[in-house]
């Protein structure tokens, strides 16, 4: 059988790899190479020009856009007509949402949100762990519009958002080292990590030990919230639910019938999860 070929570059297939059981496996190098674009692009998280996705990517400008031409074509990216950047297009859109919908904490979470926005009249996020932060992947919409930019795909701010600081406290230090150095790179002034400071790990002990973290006016002028942790059996973070309301309306006391609500929501997904061995849900890539 013959090799494929690179169109860019003109190389033939990747050479045979080592696989389980000792046996090999080939693969297609300009496969691979159309991978780290998109590799590049996903973990840029904001569309790049073609320069800077081939740089990125490690290729040169020219070999960079023959991959983009294909990736184009098949809808894996999309090139902006008026800045002329690259981003995910719908294919990938539609990829990345059918992971989601596997993961068996994500479906639990989905039903459990709405019904939570909907008894308690404020919007409700569902937040997983992605590569520059807890990223929102589902947002139920309730009562009166917020003045607010939250939608999916929002990262949320590990120190200035409740959300961020329920994974601080519940996250692995190895994982959450990886998304504090993305979110300190991108400040304006860069962030002392939480094992730094003693202030802000006896706050963290507190979300531990209340199971739920408030913010009030925070980060966002008028706008305040209150976000729990789901965890599984070995108390491992899945996901995050996090409520979100004008301040002076919302109820964020740790006592209060919102924190009473989204703590038994929160409750519920864990025990469906925790009656479903291996059930989980993985990380934004």
């Amino acid at each position: 059988m013959s090799k494929a070929a690179d169109p860019a570059t003109g190389k033939g297939a990747r050479g045979d790899e080592p696989a389980h059981g000792g046996k090999t496996q080939r693969g297609i190098q300009s496969v691979e190479v159309g991978g780290r674009v998109l590799l590049a692009l996903a973990q840029a998280r904001t569309p790049l020009a073609l320069s800077d996705l081939a740089g990125a990517a490690q290729i040169a400008p020219g070999q960079a856009h023959a991959y983009l031409v294909s990736l184009s074509r098949l809808g894996l990216i999309k090139r902006d007509e008026l800045s002329g950047r690259y981003e995910p297009g719908p294919l990938s859109l539609r990829l990345g949402l059918l992971h989601l919908d596997n993961q068996p904490a994500f479906r639990a979470a989905v039903p459990r949100a709405a019904a939570l926005a909907e008894t308690i009249g404020f919007s409700v996020a569902i937040c997983i762990a992605g590569p520059q932060g807890p990223t929102i992947v589902r947002y139920e919409h309730a009562g009166f519009p917020l003045h607010v930019n939250l939608h999916v795909g929002t990262v949320m701010s590990l120190p200035a958002t409740s959300t961020g600081r329920v994974f601080c406290a519940f996250l692995p230090r190895d994982k959450l080292a990886g998304m504090w150095a993305n979110q300190s790179g991108a400040a304006d002034d860069a962030m002392t990590p939480p094992d730094e400071s003693a202030a802000f790990a006896a706050a963290l002990n507190g979300i531990r030990q209340r199971g739920l973290e408030a913010s009030v006016d925070a980060p966002s002028p008028g706008i305040s919230s209150l976000s729990a942790p789901v965890l599984d059996g070995d108390g491992r973070l899945l996901l995050a639910l996090t409520v979100i309301g004008s301040t002076g309306v919302i109820d964020v006391t740790a006592d209060g019938p919102t924190a009473r609500a989204l703590l038994a929501a929160a409750h519920d997904i864990g025990a469906e999860l925790a009656a479903a061995p291996s059930l989980t849900v993985s990380s934004a890539s």
